[in-house]
């Protein structure tokens, strides 16, 4: 569990969060989802300790990172896994090696205990045999599968991706949704997805976070966010076209 008590965080005179307290929990998909510009991304580096922010405090599992000497906060490095928007493969390293480079850089494993479980967690997201591929060699839903594979290597207990859906077509951005929400079930990870895709929000969202303007106007789950009468939350809903013309059958319906 990860939670966030009165962020806040500035860059300059602009206040970028502006007081969120919410609570992320464990073997969940929290997501956090707004529009651009909503604070969604800012929020998602001061929980990974990328940015300090200005006022509040983040605990993981009760325990505060503003509190953590140096030594707890390699440990906290350690157990959490991080899925990047872009996929942030090295594209000079084989897809074997991209997938090992946290038990490189975390462990004092040998190699063959390490290649061990890169077949695991390749085995994991259905992409064996692709070992000795580079990424330009693979399509880019694999990519982000191996992106996945990665993230969990080291057997974390947080996982954060940042648009995981980010450039996929939609059949293929629903598999990365439903592998995401898989291993976070599996593994009873504390799970945190930024997005600003609906399609997410129906597929995974568990615990939804909806900011605006960087502050937190509404949270509840993936049933609650059609029943609330939250303006702000409606209008980002139904700015799909998708979402408007089931809201219109729905009219119809009623």
């Amino acid at each position: 569990m990860i939670k966030v008590d009165n962020l806040k965080k500035q860059f300059g005179n602009e206040e970028i969060l502006k007081g969120i307290t919410t609570t992320f929990e464990k073997g969940k998909t929290n997501l956090i989802i707004g529009q651009s510009g909503s604070g969604k991304s800012v929020m998602l580096k001061c929980l990974i300790g990328l940015f300090k922010p200005e006022q509040g405090r983040i605990y993981y599992d009760d325990n505060a990172i503003q509190d953590m000497d140096e030594e707890q906060q390699r440990v906290l490095r350690e157990e959490i896994g991080m899925l990047f928007q872009g996929g942030a493969l090295f594209d000079s390293m084989t897809i074997e090696d991209n997938v090992m480079f946290p038990l490189r850089m975390f462990t004092k494993q040998k190699r063959a205990e390490m290649l061990e479980r890169v077949n695991e967690v390749l085995n994991r997201v259905e992409l064996d045999g692709v070992n000795k591929k580079y990424p330009a060699e693979i399509s880019g839903g694999m990519q982000k599968r191996v992106s996945i594979a990665r993230a969990i290597v080291n057997k974390p207990k947080y996982l954060f991706c940042d648009e995981p859906n980010s450039g996929l077509d939609p059949k293929t951005a629903t598999v990365i949704d439903n592998l995401i929400q898989r291993i976070t079930h599996e593994n009873d990870i504390t799970t945190i997805v930024v997005t600003h895709d609906m399609n997410s929000v129906m597929e995974i969202g568990e615990r939804i976070n909806f900011l605006k303007n960087g502050v937190l106007v509404w949270k509840g789950t993936q049933e609650d966010i059609f029943k609330t009468d939250n303006k702000d939350v409606t209008d980002f809903v139904y700015s799909s076209d998708l979402f408007k013309k089931i809201r219109d059958v729905q009219n119809k319906t009623n």
